[in-house]
């Protein structure tokens, strides 16, 4: 048996976006459901953060969720295992409030799981985990102890995998307490990552800068053999231009039409042509455009940034650089945290 495995959509990203909305769809028309058609899927694993706001939940979100996914799903006569993710739970201490479970109850095809769980996919035992909290993390620990199941699919936050591809996790529980699996898989962080026994499978879409020229997708997962088989996703949302005197009568631009771009500076000998490079690409319609000339840090000294990162790497590196006696780690998260929720502001 064949199921499909998807993780962190986050119906309702960055405010109710009409951009972001228009771009999942774009892969959910495309990709998803003509792969679902093609492969007979019958049962679809969600591996949390479903939605996006822990807090609440634009109705115009709801209804685009309910009409191009859910609606889509219970006509197929497809079965949907939800796990609940930190981003669907209300509370930080319980996953007994939250968004799945309460905005969902008219579809008898999507079963929730707010608690740790062992389920049977055909002829195949899963042990589902939801967020572990201070609530559940007792009881979820003793079930992974005693389960002789083989396979786990959860919500985790474990150390030492990437959270993107420039901040490596370092808090969070010890992988080592999964090593009687044979197979992890999870969600929550939104890039793929593994150590050979578990394995973050990373989200649908971009949504961030740092998320530029990442694989992203969904996963065909083969419950007799163990296998799994990613379907990326062939669309982009966010794309660098790199300019060094770049001839704008040769820049094609048709690819950039309401998407988010970036100009980086390498070389400007002609600030006419510059401009007019510029708005080209405006005439296209992009979505949003950012110019980047140089980066201007001062301390440390030897500090050097490179167009190619972005934000968020060459503030961690920066940080990581820094002469300061204080736990650099704890800042590091501290600016994530603070980067991630000024992203979703915007």
């Amino acid at each position: 048996m064949k199921v499909a495995i998807i993780t962190d959509q986050h119906f309702g990203a960055r405010k109710n976006s009409k951009l972001f909305h228009d771009y999942f769809l774009k892969f959910y028309n495309d990709v998803f459901f003509p792969t679902l058609e093609k492969e007979g899927i019958t049962t679809i694993i969600d591996m949390g953060d479903t939605f996006d706001s822990r807090k609440g939940i634009d109705f115009s979100a709801l209804s685009w969720a309910k009409n191009n996914y859910y609606d889509r799903l219970k006509k197929l006569g497809i079965k949907v295992h939800t796990i609940v993710g930190n981003h669907t739970a209300y509370y930080k201490n319980t996953n007994e409030v939250n968004a799945v479970d309460l905005l969902l109850r008219e579809y008898d095809n999507v079963v929730v799981y707010s608690e740790p769980t062992e389920v049977k996919l055909n002829n195949l035992k899963v042990l589902f985990i939801p967020w572990i909290n201070q609530e559940n993390q007792e009881e979820t620990l003793k079930l992974i102890s005693k389960t002789n199941t083989k396979v786990a699919m959860g919500h985790l936050e474990l150390h030492g995998f990437r959270v993107n591809r420039q901040v490596v996790m370092d808090h969070g529980l010890d992988s080592k307490i999964f090593d009687k699996f044979q197979i992890v898989y999870s969600g929550h962080y939104h890039t793929r990552s593994d150590n050979g026994t578990v394995f973050y499978l990373g989200n649908p879409y971009e949504m961030f800068w740092n998320d530029v020229n990442d694989n992203r997708g969904f996963h065909i997962f083969d419950t007799e053999t163990l296998e799994k088989v990613s379907i990326n996703n062939p669309y982009k949302l966010f794309y660098n231009i790199y300019y060094e005197d770049t001839n704008y009568q040769t820049l094609d631009t048709r690819e950039y039409e309401n998407k988010i771009v970036k100009v980086i500076v390498r070389k400007k000998s002609d600030i006419k042509k510059f401009e007019k490079f510029i708005d080209k690409l405006y005439s296209s319609n992009v979505a949003e455009l950012k110019i980047v000339e140089n980066f201007a840090i001062e301390e440390p000294e030897n500090f050097e940034a490179f167009e190619s990162e972005d934000t968020l790497s060459i503030l961690n590196r920066y940080i990581e650089e820094a002469e300061i006696s204080l736990d650099k780690s704890i800042i590091q998260k501290m600016v994530q945290e603070i980067y991630q929720e000024a992203c979703e502001l915007v």
